[in-house]
C-alpha cells in the first residue's frame, strides 16, 4: 500500500546572523523531519527587507523556495515549519511585525488545497504581492497553478506582481543539501 504524498511549497527567508547558514540549516532540518522530504530548492536571492516604516533600516534578506513532499496535513506542516524557525533562534512572541529574523519559513501552497483558520491561510494570502517569493518560486515551478483566490501560474503572478523591489540572484545554492535518493515517490514532481 503506497502513501499519497502532497506537494507543498515553502518560502524561506533570513536577514539576521549568518543568513545563508540559516537557510541551509532549514533545508537540513526540514529534510530530516518526518513527515516530509525536501524535493527541490530554488536558487537563493537577495532582497531589501520590507518594513512597516519607510525610514526603518534592516539588513537585506536571503530568500529561497522549497518544494517538499508531505504525508501530513497543512496544520502539521505549519507546526514543523515553526519548530525549524525556533531551532534557528526565531522568537515570534518577542519580535516586531516585519522585523528582522534569523529564519522565516512560510507555507505558500499545498497542492490545490485551500484553507482559512485562525493560524493558517492557504495559499499564503500575500504571495501575489511579494516578488521576493515569486521570483525564486518561478525558477522552481513556473507552471504551478496557485489555488484560489489566485487561480494563476506562479509565472503569471510574477509577471503582474506590483512589488517592483529589486531581487538579485546570488551564487548560493541549496540543492546540494538534498539527497534525492531519500525522497519518497509521490505527487510532487
Amino acid at each position: 500500500m503506497s502513501t499519497a504524498y502532497l506537494g507543498a511549497y515553502l518560502g524561506l527567508g533570513s536577514n539576521q546572523g549568518d543568513r545563508l547558514r540559516h537557510l541551509q540549516a532549514a533545508v537540513e532540518r526540514l529534510h530530516g523531519h518526518d513527515p516530509l522530504r525536501v524535493v527541490a530548492a530554488s536558487p537563493v536571492y537577495e532582497t531589501k527587507a520590507h518594513t512597516l516604516s519607510a525610514d526603518e533600516e534592516q539588513p537585506s534578506f536571503l530568500n529561497a523556495v522549497l518544494r517538499v513532499a508531505v504525508d501530513c496535513g497543512p496544520d502539521v506542516l505549519l507546526h514543523v515549519a515553526q519548530e525549524v524557525e525556533r531551532a534557528e533562534g526565531r522568537t515570534r512572541s518577542s519580535e516586531q511585525r516585519w522585523g528582522p529574523r534569523p529564519l522565516d519559513v512560510d507555507l505558500l501552497a499545498v497542492d490545490a488545497l485551500t484553507c482559512r483558520t485562525d493560524t493558517l491561510t492557504l495559499p499564503h494570502p500575500r504571495l501575489g504581492e511579494r516578488r521576493f517569493v515569486l521570483r525564486p518560486w518561478a525558477d522552481l515551478a513556473p507552471n504551478f497553478v496557485v489555488p484560489p483566490p489566485f487561480d494563476q501560474s506562479v509565472q503569471a503572478l510574477l509577471n503582474q506582481c506590483p512589488d517592483d523591489a529589486p531581487v538579485r540572484r546570488t551564487d548560493a545554492q541549496l540543492d546540494d543539501l538534498i539527497d534525492a535518493s531519500s525522497v519518497h515517490g509521490g505527487g510532487c514532481e
